[in-house]
């Protein structure tokens, strides 16, 4: 496994993240969870990134993972749906945060997010507010920024924050030099999401759904060739080597994908003339395209 510093946080990171969105589907068995969370640490993954909007997920981690807590970094998204308090007030964040504690089952959290709230959200203050109380309390580590386009432009300047988590593959590339390096710049830590782009080469036809049609269509447009490695290889080697990120999250139920990932990321950067065409493509079709919230 290859490890990362996160920023200048004092944490180091696997290169590969496991993303705790689908074990959080009631519909998912609980010795299935049990097993593919146990397997991510074997692995020597250490990074397990959760949020309260999923479902089962915060629960489930504290459940199995508390005694190797020791093992892992903790990152979660808070700040919304907590009792009658308004989104992104001092007392949802906090609230939210203490939530995560329990669920979760340890005594601090290593990194903790802002959930793709707005910028103006961000500019009144309050729950950034309440992430700085709790980091002074030690209940949180790393205060931290996930969303897109402005209001991670605006979360990134701020300098407030120690880390961003956003979008970053073959078709979603503006957070890349407009967010996560200028992050970089300044010490904070990244992760990316969506490293396969929603893995859309997969539908025969234009799919349905948040993200995964807008990443069809680009797709679709940038024309690209992935050559023999295929297009699963190519999208997490790029967004593992290629976009200043310390850290992607790919999310499974299934053990043997995480594994897979793994060994396909041991083979380390593409080759500069790939990286040419992806960049020449994106370059050409793509610099007007948002990041996906």
């Amino acid at each position: 496994m290859i490890y990362r510093d996160f920023g200048t946080t004092g944490l180091k990171v696997s290169l590969l993240g496991f993303g705790a969105g689908h074990i959080g589907s009631p519909e998912t068995e609980e010795t299935q969870v049990e097993a593919i969370l146990n397997k991510a640490l074997d692995l020597g993954i250490n990074l397990i990134d959760t949020a309260r909007s999923y479902g089962l997920s915060e629960e489930r981690i504290g459940r199995y993972l508390s005694l190797r807590r020791h093992e892992l970094i903790l990152s979660t998204k808070v700040g919304y749906t907590f009792h009658d308090k308004p989104d992104w007030s001092f007392d949802a964040t906090m609230g939210t945060i203490e939530e995560s504690l329990q669920r979760l089952k340890t005594g601090h959290l290593d990194i903790v997010h802002l959930h793709s709230c707005d910028k103006w959200y961000l500019e009144q203050g309050d729950a950034i507010l309440a992430l700085e109380k709790a980091k002074e309390q030690g209940k949180v580590r790393v205060i931290a920024y996930s969303g897109e386009n402005e209001a991670l432009t605006y979360a990134v300047e701020t300098g407030r924050f120690g880390s961003i988590q956003c979008s970053a593959n073959l078709f979603d590339q503006q957070g890349i030099d407009n967010q996560i390096r200028t992050a970089r710049k300044r010490g904070m830590g990244s992760i990316a999401k969506r490293p396969l782009g929603n893995a859309v080469w997969r539908y025969s036809s234009r799919p349905d759904g948040h993200g995964h049609a807008a990443y069809w269509d680009r797709f679709k447009t940038m024309h690209l060739d992935p050559g023999p490695e295929g297009w699963e290889e190519v999208s997490l080697r790029y967004t593992a080597f290629s976009t200043g990120t310390d850290c992607l999250i790919t999310g499974t139920t299934n053990p043997d994908h995480l594994a897979s990932n793994l060994k396909i990321l041991e083979k380390g950067p593409l080759d500069e003339e790939l990286l040419n065409r992806i960049r020449k493509s994106f370059k050409e079709h793509g610099q007007s395209w948002p990041g996906l919230i």
